[in-house]
């Protein structure tokens, strides 16, 4: 399954893809926490573009579920940025723990930032499931395929 949402670059967006997100993948028998973690991670890097990415009108949500993973790609058009000065970042610090959140969430984070040309960021998460869930239901061989 792949869905993609185009969204303005306005504070509004981010419940948005929060309750399509969240609602798409309740709907496949994810588990809550799972959900939460998902959903506070996205929420992260769409505040960031919101914030910080002047130049842009719009951003670009993708997510992808495949088998027992989840992939989200956040895209922007801005200037881009360098990873390295948020690593600074410290507990009191008013900005810059985004990304750290986001590790501590998600099984990988991957940026792919390039001046002038936009961010894209990646988070993939490995899918945990409800015991009723439909997707548990399935045979093995088709959980690979499903989605």
């Amino acid at each position: 399954m792949k869905f993609s949402l185009d969204l303005p670059r306005e504070t509004l967006s981010i419940p948005v893809i929060r309750r399509v997100l969240g609602d798409t993948l309740r709907g496949l028998g994810v588990s809550e926490a799972c959900i939460a973690d998902l959903l506070v991670a996205a929420s992260e890097a769409c505040t960031n573009v919101v914030q910080h990415v002047d130049s842009a009108t719009h951003y670009e949500v993708i997510a992808s579920i495949a088998g027992d993973h989840c992939v989200l790609k956040i895209s922007d058009t801005g200037h881009g940025f360098q990873s390295d000065r948020q690593k600074g970042a410290g507990p009191d610090s008013e900005s810059g723990r985004g990304i750290k959140i986001m590790q501590a969430l998600v099984d990988d984070v991957t940026f792919d930032s390039r001046p002038d040309a936009g961010t894209v960021v990646y988070l993939q998460k490995r899918l945990s499931w409800q015991e009723e869930s439909p997707m548990r239901l399935l045979e093995p061989e088709l959980l690979k395929t499903a989605g």
